[in-house]
């Protein structure tokens, strides 16, 4: 039931109609019996700062933010009393934004701890601060990786992307455990990697994923995939087919989600709720 007292909170992106959050959310808020609703916001693709900007003063307590709109919502936090968090700042972007009654904003970046959350649920043998960790793709979600891994004590991590000065843009912000790589050099980057992870959107839908240069990859490297839909991708399928362990993207989503919920409603979510097993069940419906 909604109330006058109602905290609101929600997901934006562009598209956002496949979100798995609002399912997760509300499961947690009706486990919890918290007095909340997690809704979906779609604003147009150049629409995303005039919306968000017109939440200041709480309206609503606060929004996941999903692609595109990530860098734009880090850009946020640009007036006095706001804060920006050191996570969301190394990253270069933001998923987590809250709006203070005061019309201050505060973003912060989640993802990373749902790429660790992810790990350690499903690969809890792999010792990521002894591995080389090898990421695919360029953009804001393989920034963030790396941004977190290194900060989880990652001693070296190579980014391998077809645009060698965006990778280059990267390992530039992250430090010289960062190194930058194109496909042609693959075969070197992916040398003794301990865990390769897809930041691109390549199997987003079934489709192909990104090429691995499986000829260099050690028997025991763990396969990491950000894309949920399909659970089991083609990149994770492949890497599957031939003996390594996988980590899928629902878990990532899950990690993030719990400490976002937190700060929205103020309390952690019910541990009872199993709330893989329900959006696994969506997803096999869909």
């Amino acid at each position: 039931m909604i109330s006058g007292q109602t905290l609101v909170a929600g997901v934006v992106g562009w598209p956002v109609r496949h979100s798995m959050s609002p399912l997760i959310h509300n499961h947690w808020l009706q486990a919890g019996g918290v007095d909340g609703v997690y809704v979906a916001f779609s604003p147009p693709k150049d629409g995303f700062s005039a919306f968000a900007s017109g939440l200041r003063g709480g309206a609503i307590r606060g929004l996941n933010v999903t692609l595109p709109f990530k860098e734009q919502a880090l850009s946020l936090a640009s007036g006095a009393g706001d804060q920006v968090s050191d996570i969301a700042r190394l990253s270069g972007a933001a998923n987590l934004v809250l709006f203070d009654s005061d019309g201050s904003v505060r973003v912060d970046n989640t993802d990373g701890e749902g790429l660790l959350y992810a790990f350690a649920r499903q690969a809890p043998s792999l010792n990521l601060t002894s591995a080389l960790v090898v990421i695919l793709g360029a953009g804001g979600a393989a920034r963030g990786a790396a941004a977190a891994l290194i900060l989880a004590g990652v001693p070296r991590v190579h980014i391998v992307n077809r645009t060698l000065e965006k990778a280059q843009s990267i390992a530039s912000a992250l430090g010289p455990k960062v190194q930058a790589f194109v496909p042609t050099q693959a075969e070197a980057a992916f040398d003794g990697a301990g865990a390769v992870i897809n930041a691109t959107s390549l199997g987003l839908g079934g489709g192909e994923g990104p090429a691995v240069p499986w000829q260099s990859v050690s028997e025991g490297t763990v396969f990491m995939d950000m894309v949920y839909r399909p659970l089991e991708t083609d990149f994770l399928a492949k890497a599957k087919a031939r003996g390594h362990q996988m980590v899928d993207g629902l878990d990532m989503l899950i990690g993030q989600a719990r400490p976002s919920f937190e700060a929205f409603f103020g309390a952690p979510p019910t541990p009872s709720v199993d709330v893989r097993a329900i959006a696994l069940a969506q997803l096999t419906a869909a």
